[in-house]
């Protein structure tokens, strides 16, 4: 139907004529409520937006004098991140003289990296960083 017959039609109904189709020839328009239609967008938009879950970078940091029970209580934590979908970054800090016992902090980093093997995948092996020596790891599927 012609333009101005579909804009009488709309102002008869009390409604908007809304052009949805413009690359098409002829045009498709279709007679609705703009405002209502834009409401329902915006709420269809916060749901969705609302059913995301964000993923973060956990960051867990532990020292060469980090002792076996106080590792376990980490990764007790580092299980429950994981379930969230979570990656966690271990940075394990090296202080004054113990920078000289590298082979110390890999131990340690390979110790954890066994402990999680099943529910983890390596993103990035321990690497030394300056004082830091640094581990990525991310949830399974």
């Amino acid at each position: 139907m012609g333009t101005e017959k579909a804009r009488a039609l709309a102002k008869e109904h009390l409604s908007d004529l809304v052009e949805v189709s413009p690359t098409v020839h002829p045009p498709v328009c279709r007679i609705m409520d703009f405002g209502k239609y834009l409401y329902r967008q915006r709420k269809l938009e916060q749901k969705h937006k609302a059913a995301q879950k964000s993923r973060e970078i956990k960051g867990i940091r532990l020292s060469l004098r980090t002792g076996e029970h106080d590792i376990e209580v980490k990764l007790n934590q580092c299980r429950r991140f994981l379930k969230d979908g979570n990656s966690l970054k271990f940075t394990l800090i090296f202080r004054g003289r113990e920078a000289t016992h590298y082979e110390l902090g890999l131990a340690k980093m390979t110790f954890i990296k066994e402990a999680l093997k099943e529910e983890t995948k390596i993103d990035q092996e321990p690497k030394k960083q300056g004082y830091n020596l640094i581990m990525i790891l991310s949830p399974l599927k």
